[in-house]
């Protein structure tokens, strides 16, 4: 499949090095069927047709990316959009407006490349591969054995002796010790803090908190459930990449 792009940003310098970016890609290829320096240019294009993706900045004179990315939510059938942008702090919103990937400048071509295979993914209605969905936990719990697929997984977590192991229906008791889990299943989980792994993928935002005792810190909030976990300082970077995943 060949995807035809279109690229998005107020800034020339930053279209050039994106469209050679996307020159640069094999699997999938990538025709850029046009740029444009603001929404109402993009918007012309688009309704135009024939498009596969978006590559949007969000920060653009008068309409910006994330209004325009909401406009075409209302399309019948509106191309991907991947967000391209220095501003990490959008991800979340964008997310919420059903984006593909997003994107922080400058960005490495392999990173493009996973964000572009989810596109290929999407458009050529192949279901998209779940990581971890053929590895699972053996838990014994009350004299009996229970197989608890990794892919269900939101979080493991250290409690005393044992391990919570956290899906969005149930918590499990684990036999087992952190560390030997983070080793065996480091793709799958990312350490928040010293006593808790969480889903790459159910990583939904690390946000700012204040804790009368502890003071401010950071939490992490994730897909699935409404508990939010402490994340520590030393974390924080492996947290926020999780997130960019």
């Amino acid at each position: 499949m060949v995807l035809r792009a279109l690229i998005v940003d107020d800034e020339s310098l930053a279209r050039a090095r994106l469209r050679t970016l996307l020159g640069d890609c094999r699997e999938p290829r990538v025709e850029v069927i046009g740029e444009a320096g603001n929404a109402v240019q993009a918007m012309d294009q688009i309704q135009r047709g024939g498009l596969d993706v978006v590559m949007l900045d969000v920060h653009m004179p008068g309409v910006d990316g994330m209004a325009l990315a909401g406009a075409l939510r209302n399309m019948p059938d509106p191309p991907a959009i991947i967000f391209v942008t220095a501003h990490a702090e959008h991800a979340v919103q964008a997310f919420e407006l059903e984006a593909v990937d997003y994107l922080t400048k400058p960005v490495r071509l392999e990173r493009l490349l996973r964000a572009l295979q989810k596109v290929e993914r999407q458009r050529s209605s192949e279901p998209a591969i779940i990581e971890g969905a053929g590895e699972s936990l053996i838990i014994q719990e009350r004299g009996r054995s229970e197989r608890v697929a990794l892919a269900d997984v939101i979080y493991l977590k250290a409690e005393l002796k044992y391990i919570t192991v956290r899906t969005t229906d149930k918590e499990h008791i684990y036999d087992g010790a952190l560390n030997d889990l983070e080793q065996r299943f480091g793709h799958l989980f990312v350490r928040v803090h010293r006593n808790a792994l969480v889903s790459r993928r159910r990583v939904r935002a690390v946000e700012k908190h204040s804790d009368p005792v502890e003071g401010e810190g950071w939490t992490v909030r994730l897909d699935g459930v409404d508990e939010r976990l402490a994340v520590s300082r030393r974390q924080l970077a492996a947290v926020r990449e999780a997130l960019m995943g």
